[in-house]
């Protein structure tokens, strides 16, 4: 297998066990451990980490092992403030040049979430979801937006799977998603930014408030790393 795919491979096993826990903020990731254990050369696996660093999930270190990220709480709502502001660009965007294809991808999602909520696990669920906001942001068919939107997206990844954990309510979720979805199906960029609005109200609160307690439980004496620093950084109810 080439490198750079077996690292994004790696990548997405790590920030899984990052998300479900298996590897807590602080935590070491030593290079040459996890390489053996995973059973794969060290060089996909100083790639993979520095994918996760570049997503805010791992912090790098001169002459140190990377660690998990322990992001500060007002670098993380700052971060959802952007995001925010994305998305609803993103939806209003999308009302005007997403192709029927575009929205035929997304009603798929939709469908999706609808078909398998009650059998998918929270961690599942949560990426299905992320696609969708993914791939509104693509419909948007304005490249920069939808990079800049998949950055921060990646660095509000933990944070943003630890609130949407809390809030899961298949109720709630559907009703969200779908309404933005008949938005963008109506090409109504005003119901699309109302329907977003509605979808991540409770976003910054709800992040910051998932932030603070784990810092809390982590102690006083840990200071918070940055994950901006990094670089070298559903809801849904």
């Amino acid at each position: 297998m080439q490198e750079p795919i077996l690292a994004e491979q790696i990548a997405k096993e790590l920030r899984r066990d990052i998300l479900r826990g298996n590897l807590a903020p602080g935590d070491s990731l030593k290079e040459r451990d996890k390489a053996a254990e995973m059973g794969v050369s060290r060089t996909p696996m100083r790639e993979a980490i520095r994918i996760l660093a570049q997503e805010g999930l791992v912090q790098l270190r001169p002459a140190r092992s990377p660690i998990v990220a322990r992001p500060d709480v007002k670098e993380v709502t700052d971060d959802v403030e952007v995001l925010l502001a994305i998305e609803k660009l993103s939806g209003e965007l999308a009302c005007r040049r997403a192709t029927d294809g575009d929205i035929a991808g997304i009603a798929e999602i939709v469908q999706q979430m609808v078909d398998d909520f009650d059998t998918l696990d929270a961690l599942e669920l949560f990426e299905i979801d992320m696609s969708f906001h993914s791939a509104l942001a693509q419909a948007s068919h304005n490249a920069q937006l939808a990079g800049i939107h998949d950055r921060f997206l990646s660095r509000l990844w933990r944070a943003r799977y630890l609130s949407a954990v809390q809030r899961r309510n298949r109720a709630s979720v559907i009703e969200h998603h779908t309404a933005i979805l008949r938005a963008l199906q109506a090409r109504d960029s005003e119901a699309i930014r109302l329907a977003i609005g509605t979808h991540l109200d409770r976003l910054t609160d709800d992040i910051g408030n998932v932030i603070r307690r784990e810092q809390e439980e982590a102690g006083s004496d840990k200071a918070p790393t940055s994950a901006i620093s990094a670089k070298a950084t559903l809801v849904d109810k």
